[in-house]
């Protein structure tokens, strides 16, 4: 459960925005997202694999 401390007479909108911050830190989003269709594992390995080579790739042309 999130906890925003609000501050009297801090604004409204300071509070949503520290909310948003935190809420998306916490990564519900993402899981209930990636929840909502069936990935094989084989295609799930398969995408993390290319994401590592991109990755990979990228930290080569940075030297």
């Amino acid at each position: 459960m999130l906890i925003i401390p609000v501050k009297e007479g801090e604004n409204i909108e300071r509070a949503l925005k520290k909310f948003k911050k935190k809420f998306d830190r916490t990564g519900k989003m993402r899981q209930l997202r990636a929840r909502k269709q069936y990935v094989k594992p084989s295609v799930a390995r398969r995408e993390a694999m290319k994401k590592a080579v991109y990755k990979n790739k990228l930290q080569e042309q940075e030297f």
